[in-house]
């Protein structure tokens, strides 16, 4: 028998550990926009074996295929057997009525146990908090109705803002943030990880790998990594890190071979955070990593009193230093 993930308890269900992530697919020869049913179906069906039950997506995910594939390869299983979750962005759509009733259709379910304010983020908050919107008041309904079972939101927003967002509404059940070792502090995730510890809100977390850059990470810095540990793959130290946070409930990976879903399986299989000395290397294998990328910056602000052009410098060196690490800016 294939090795099985752990579960956590969450509220009045079981929650895998290890979370299938819906943004990255094998896509159809020749076509762009629409995943390989064949692979997309293995890959699903190799999680749900496996004991992986949340799969996450989203309306804007690969223009509504990732909820397509969902809706017709979970379908082929007990409705019990998984727990879907998807998410309104309001820059992209300002119907979210239709919207939901959409999603709804591609996902071929008749309620979702987790939907989510998608991207919230200094762009999208004076939208979802417009009270003529009603957004809000719209999903509580829905959840009202059964067919919401849980409400949360995604993250990108600067910890202030986050905490704005909770002080218009603390009634969420989940958050999702961008956590790994390097996000940690590069981009503030220690600090939105106190926040929602404040609050009490358990934690999934997106991008552990960093779109895959912790994955491979540089020379030196697998390096020691594998000198540490030449039993482990490198992927399993994002893992490992997040293990050793008690609000972690669930850890969200875009799994796009069988090789990657055994792997992170191993992992989570068993609950083994770092220790001390593990630790140490990790940061030393994550000064590695960032000493030819980026920036440092601590944040101070000083520099931004004695600006000409009233710069918000810190800002724009977190945005240079993600784009340098990642390909994605975050503002």
């Amino acid at each position: 028998m294939a090795k099985q993930v752990l579960h956590k308890h969450f509220r009045d269900i079981e929650v895998s550990t290890l979370g299938f992530g819906g943004t990255r697919w094998a896509m159809e020869e020749g076509n762009n926009e629409r995943i390989d049913r064949k692979k997309g179906f293995a890959l699903i069906d190799a999680a749900l074996e496996r004991g992986i039950n949340y799969f996450d997506t989203a309306h804007a995910y690969l223009k509504g295929d990732s909820e397509r594939i969902f809706g017709e390869a979970l379908t082929r299983h007990p409705r019990e057997s998984y727990l879907l979750a998807s998410k309104f962005h309001a820059s992209h759509c300002k119907d979210l009525e239709g919207m939901f009733e959409e999603q709804l259709k591609r996902c071929r379910v008749e309620y979702f146990d987790f939907y989510l304010f998608h991207c919230v983020c200094e762009v999208t908050l004076p939208l979802i908090m417009d009270e003529n919107a009603r957004y809000l008041e719209f999903l509580l309904k829905q959840k009202e109705k059964s067919r919401i079972r849980y409400l949360g939101f995604s993250a990108h927003a600067e910890p202030d803002n986050l905490r704005k967002f909770l002080q218009w509404y603390d009634g969420y059940d989940m958050a999702q943030i961008q956590l790994n070792y390097v996000d940690w502090t590069l981009l503030k995730a220690k600090e939105q990880y106190d926040i929602l510890l404040e609050h009490q809100l358990p934690v999934w977390v997106m991008e552990p790998q960093k779109g895959g850059r912790l994955s491979t990470l540089n020379k030196r810095a697998a390096a020691i990594l594998k000198a540490a540990e030449p039993e482990r793959s490198i992927p399993s130290w994002s893992f490992r890190f997040l293990q050793g946070l008690p609000m972690v409930q669930t850890v969200l990976s875009g799994m796009t071979t069988m090789e990657q879903i055994e792997d992170n399986v191993d992992t989570f299989s068993r609950q083994e955070p770092l220790n001390e000395q593990e630790l140490d290397t990790l940061w030393q294998a994550k000064d590695a990593f960032m000493g030819t990328l980026g920036v440092p910056c601590s944040g101070c602000r000083y520099c931004c009193d004695t600006c000409p052009a009233g710069l918000n410098i810190p800002l724009l060196i977190q945005g240079y230093n993600e784009q340098r690490v990642s390909g994605a800016c975050p503002i």
